[in-house]
């Protein structure tokens, strides 16, 4: 069964979400290197933990796109 517009919508902007989370998470890697490479290991840490949260949460919104695309979530109208 096709994907109705909103439930392409919907899916459309959790893998657009989710790829921001991932470039976003890369950047960070790259200062944290940069940091640490600089001698702030406690930043480079820090930063290298929110990078993991952005991949752990790029995860999840990629395996809702896929439900989406599956049938299993689906957007219902506005009240």
């Amino acid at each position: 069964m096709p994907l109705t517009k909103p439930n392409q919508q919907l899916r459309r902007d959790l893998k657009e979400a989710a790829a921001l989370l991932k470039w976003s998470g890369v950047d960070l890697f790259g200062v944290a290197k940069r940091l640490l490479a600089a001698g702030d290991e406690q930043g480079a840490n820090d930063l290298m933990k929110i990078a993991l949260s952005f991949q752990e949460a790029e995860d999840k919104l990629a395996g809702y796109a896929d439900e989406v695309k599956l049938g299993r979530i689906v957007r219902g109208q506005a009240e």
